[in-house]
């Protein structure tokens, strides 16, 4: 273990991100450039993914239609979570103790925390929500997700374990309230609107 602020960063992910910035340090300054633009427009672009998911889906019936709705909140839960666990672990970021320049050309200022990366926690939940949305869009979403988070290491602003464990808290946010605030959806939606024929649900179930 590596003592952080008050907790102990596991070796492995300190010996990870040192590896990574390294590697960072010594690549093109095309690649450096790309990556220190890519780290903040990637959430840009999940957030443009999960709007064009959403609106494959408003055209549906209430089930599809409350999908939609709901699939945002989430994700703005699981950011005011992660915003909370960085209060109660207090982990300093890397960047700190970094020996290289960092590409991302100063680190954060003392009190804003390192674990878990918001960055990751919003990209988790935006892929995972825009893959309950539509299959194909939340491939691609998983995948620039994956990118924005390791982004986040090779900028030097995070541990390796910081962003991990950012997507996994954000996808599971989104997987945990996205069933029930759907159902709460499409109670109220069908009160508003007559009844139709169900038809078969993607994403299991019925819908009407």
């Amino acid at each position: 273990m590596v003592e952080n602020g008050t907790i102990d960063v596991p070796e492995i992910s300190a010996d990870w991100y040192q590896d990574v910035v390294d590697a960072a340090a010594s690549s093109p300054e095309p690649v450096r450039w790309f990556a220190g633009h890519f780290t903040e427009g990637a959430i840009v672009l999940l957030g443009l993914l999960l709007l064009a998911a959403a609106l494959t889906r408003l055209g549906g019936g209430p089930r599809d239609r409350a999908l939609a709705l709901v699939a945002p909140i989430p994700v703005v839960l699981a950011y005011g979570g992660s915003e909370w666990l960085k209060t109660i672990v207090d982990q300093d970021r890397p960047c700190r103790a970094a020996t290289e320049a960092i590409i991302a050309g100063s680190c954060p200022p003392t009190g804003d925390w390192s674990f878990p990366s918001n960055h990751s926690t919003v990209a988790g939940a935006l892929a995972v929500a825009t893959l309950l949305l539509a299959r194909r869009i939340g491939l691609v979403a998983l995948a620039l997700a994956a990118l924005a988070a390791f982004s986040r290491v090779f900028v030097g602003v995070h541990y390796p374990h910081d962003v991990v464990a950012g997507l996994l808290f954000g996808a599971g946010v989104v997987l945990l309230l996205v069933p029930p605030l759907r159902r709460a959806v499409v109670v109220l939606l069908r009160r508003r609107a007559p009844a139709e024929s169900p038809v078969a649900d993607p994403i299991g179930g019925t819908r009407h």
